[in-house]
């Protein structure tokens, strides 16, 4: 019988054939689709047009900024969304000739022109630059979303009572955990990243923002590859884990009770989690955001919170978690332009988990991918086994199938973008 490798196959070979001749570093990516753009009609154009405004204005009313700093933070949001994009200036920060390289191609354009990505993380450097973030002084390294953070914290306290106790009970004394304890864990860690402050700031209902038994959920999860998770984590014994994380608050704390488990279970030795070196999309989490919650959970009255706070606190102070940041966690660039040294690094570990809607929009180059597309023709280009865990809230996605598609459009019209719709995918390069 002639070997035959069909339509489909055909077709994968001849764009990871073209591939190679473009970019023979990374042969197995296909050649990407346009960015994303700020159309009319789209959840970026929302965004730029209605969403930042708001987030700027937020952070002027949660904090006492002296009339200096609100000016410069008005005279931004009046820029937004069709003034014109310009250099980041008067500062002496180690990342002002990458920003200015980064943005160099969009001077003279206007907000709304610029692709999607660059334009949102270049906004939230902006606002640093607007408070003076960078600059000696009272507000040196004042985080200007740091108030919406700690509020949000506080108000899903019973939820993480009640989380803490589970979690506590995952693994026995002799280290011994079952897969289904794994997987629900997992599915907490995913639907922890619907509470996003910069979709939902602190004063939303808790009813829209969270769900205390959203661990449980499966029905919005559209591709669930948690058993190859597991039956890729049941093999590991006492290796590197990386967590590239998300958000601060309750998702923190989901993402600190996964790296509990892997320490506790003696899966991982050590967990590295990768954090934010400076404040971007409100929420996202920053070394001194870690710090903060574990001091909050080993404060706690609550016997299981405090025991899961002063575990974690231990594991920190012996070295079993290692927390790190780095520029480019913040910078407008696809993980396929990640920096040897990040390679390497990551190269090293037996698993990374990646959290959220902004790190997939980055395994994913920002693209207008086919919603259809291979998940695995994409990301191969990724140097260890890896996890995304991701609720929607960008209209981009891979991996799904056309009857999925069909059946969201007609029964959620925002299910890219509003969060309640999630996926667990896995991909080992390795193998």
């Amino acid at each position: 019988m002639p070997f035959s490798i069909g339509k489909i196959g055909y077709h994968r070979i001849l764009r990871r054939a073209i591939a190679l001749i473009m970019s023979p570093t990374k042969p197995c990516i296909p050649i990407p689709p346009p960015l994303m753009m700020s159309e009319e009609g789209s959840f970026a154009h929302q965004t730029l047009t209605q969403r930042w405004l708001t987030i700027i204005q937020r952070a002027i009313a949660s904090n006492n900024y002296p009339t200096s700093i609100t000016q410069s933070l008005d005279n931004l949001r009046q820029e937004l969304p069709y003034g014109i994009v310009r250099s980041l200036t008067c500062e002496t920060q180690p990342d002002l000739e990458a920003w200015n390289t980064y943005m160099s191609p969009y001077q003279g354009k206007r907000w709304i022109d610029i692709p999607w990505y660059p334009a949102e993380v270049y906004l939230y450097r902006r606002i640093l630059e607007a408070t003076h973030y960078f600059q000696p002084g009272k507000w040196h390294r004042v985080d200007p979303f740091e108030p919406q953070k700690h509020s949000s914290l506080a108000k899903v306290m019973s939820a993480i009572e009640t989380m803490s106790g589970k979690i506590n009970t995952f693994v026995d004394a002799q280290g011994q955990w079952n897969r289904t304890d794994l997987i629900a864990l997992f599915y907490f860690a995913l639907w922890g990243n619907r509470i996003d402050l910069s979709l939902f700031p602190t004063d939303a209902g808790e009813s829209q923002r969270m769900n205390i038994e959203a661990y449980r959920e499966q029905a919005n999860l559209l591709v669930d590859h948690t058993p190859q998770i597991t039956d890729h984590i049941a093999h590991l014994k006492g290796v590197r884990i990386d967590l590239i994380l998300d958000n601060a608050g309750f998702e923190l704390f989901c993402d600190l009770c996964v790296a509990d488990f892997l320490v506790n279970s003696g899966i991982a030795q050590p967990v590295y989690l990768h954090l934010k070196p400076h404040p971007v999309f409100v929420s996202d989490a920053m070394i001194k955001d870690v710090q903060h919650t574990i001091n909050v959970l080993s404060q706690h009255s609550n016997q299981d919170v405090q025991s899961l706070g002063e575990r974690l606190k231990n594991y920190i102070d012996n070295g079993n978690i290692i927390c790190c940041d780095d520029s480019y966690w913040t910078a407008p660039l696809a993980f396929w332009e990640m920096p040897e040294r990040w390679r390497d690094q990551l190269n090293q570990s037996q698993l990374v988990i990646i959290k959220g809607d902004a790190n997939y929009r980055r395994l994913l180059g920002d693209r207008e991918w086919d919603y259809t597309t291979p998940w695995e023709d994409i990301v191969c280009y990724f140097p260890a086994p890896f996890a995304a865990l991701r609720t929607f809230k960008a209209e981009l996605a891979a991996g799904l199938q056309p009857d999925q598609i069909k059946r969201l459009n007609q029964e959620d019209p925002q299910w890219l973008t509003n969060g309640q719709w999630g996926v667990i995918q896995f991909f080992n390069p390795r193998q």
